[in-house]
């Protein structure tokens, strides 16, 4: 298993028996943000890369509280939502 992004504090209830008895190996790093951000934005941006795909809502702005419950609680398999105004 690995685990990348930005550190998100304390994890409750993490099946620590669970990863011992299948003998399981932990990775996990910060992201480079600032390293990645400009070169992919530019492939993107030539068509090279097409990132739509994790894409599974699209709400307007004023809907934001909404699209963060739906989001925080694992609702209607809400991988990422696009805001617009």
């Amino acid at each position: 298993m690995s685990v990348a992004g930005v550190y998100g504090g304390f994890i409750d209830k993490f099946p620590m028996g669970a990863i011992v008895n299948r003998s399981l190996t932990i990775k996990s790093g910060q992201t480079h943000v600032h390293r990645y951000m400009r070169p992919l934005m530019e492939r993107i941006e030539r068509r090279e890369i097409d990132p739509t795909f994790v894409i599974t809502h699209r709400m307007k702005l004023n809907q934001a509280a909404d699209g963060y419950d739906i989001f925080s609680n694992k609702e209607d398999d809400c991988m990422k939502i696009v805001m617009t105004p």
